[in-house]
């Protein structure tokens, strides 16, 4: 058995787990946001045809899942698929759906009597009705335990609280970008990454607020996807503030604008007008400090 478990790897440095021993999974998506999560395919399952809905079994219990991918070997797997949806499980789900926004106006008009100071953003049951994830924002810790002696009367099921922060209330509530579309945290992307103010000065934005921010107010998700394009095209680009001379004509002045798409800069010569040139037409003026990097 050894020598044929060698024989299975020839040729690999570093032999890795046999990709078998992952259990199969598909991506499913549920209705709370764009987010594939992957689980694992019953044994002897067929693969499930794409956007159909199966029962699946999550941590917090069963769940309505609608299937976006094709077999993957996964090593981690957020649930199991138990079978495909059936016509009860969409109507307990309607049913569930109008309880639970029943239950959210009533968790609102309370938390005012009681002045707490926090927005519902959205009221989940699983389909057997054991847990309700109730989802909130509030930028300070908050009492919750009369809130949850208030909903006991109104339900059975366990109560789980969950402070999400601006990006997920986006993407559970769906919203609408600047470009007119659904935002990204709402429509497709996966995973949160870090944006910074330097990404909006790096692609020459300008730095107002209202200008930068998605509907979360943070800065916006987008500003992330070019600008590996933007640092690449600074690269060949004098520094905002440094002196250059045109080569045809000889103005000198400052570099006041960069524009990295169109490969042209801004110069404020000093006669003290303005003219845009192409970056190959133009020297850096030597003997004269030089002006900062764009911060």
């Amino acid at each position: 058995m050894q020598q044929k478990a060698g024989t299975a790897h020839e040729g690999r440095e570093h032999p890795g787990p046999a990709e078998n021993s992952f259990p199969a999974t598909v991506g499913v998506r549920f209705p709370n946001g764009p987010r594939i999560h992957y689980v694992q395919l019953p044994g002897g399952a067929e693969e499930p045809e794409r956007d159909s809905r199966w029962l699946v079994r999550t941590r917090r219990g069963p769940e309505l899942g609608l299937v976006r991918t094709g077999v993957k070997r996964d090593r981690k797997a957020a649930g199991r698929l138990l079978r495909p949806a059936d016509d009860a499980d969409f109507e307990q789900e309607a049913h569930l759906q109008q309880k639970a926004e029943e239950l959210k106006w009533f968790v609102r008009a309370r938390a005012r009597q009681q002045g707490l100071d926090l927005k519902i953003v959205s009221v989940e049951f699983t389909l057997d009705e054991n847990l309700l994830l109730l989802s909130y924002t509030a930028e300070k810790q908050i009492p919750l335990r009369r809130l949850a002696r208030e909903l006991a009367p109104h339900t059975g099921a366990r109560l789980e609280f969950s402070n999400v922060g601006p990006r997920d209330q986006a993407r559970i509530l769906g919203t609408l970008g600047s470009c007119g579309d659904g935002s990204c945290s709402s429509t497709w992307l996966q995973n949160f990454s870090t944006v910074s103010i330097r990404m909006a000065r790096d692609q020459q934005l300008p730095l107002n607020p209202e200008k930068i921010s998605g509907p979360c107010g943070r800065l916006m998700c987008c500003l992330q996807f070019e600008h590996e394009m933007y640092r690449e095209l600074l690269k060949d680009m004098p520094r905002k503030g440094a002196r250059v001379c045109h080569t045809a004509t000889g103005s000198c002045g400052k570099i006041v604008k960069l524009n990295p798409l169109q490969g042209t800069l801004e110069v404020r010569n000093d006669e003290g007008g303005y003219s845009e040139y192409p970056v190959a037409e133009v020297e850096r003026s030597k003997g004269r400090q030089q002006g900062k990097k764009p911060q």
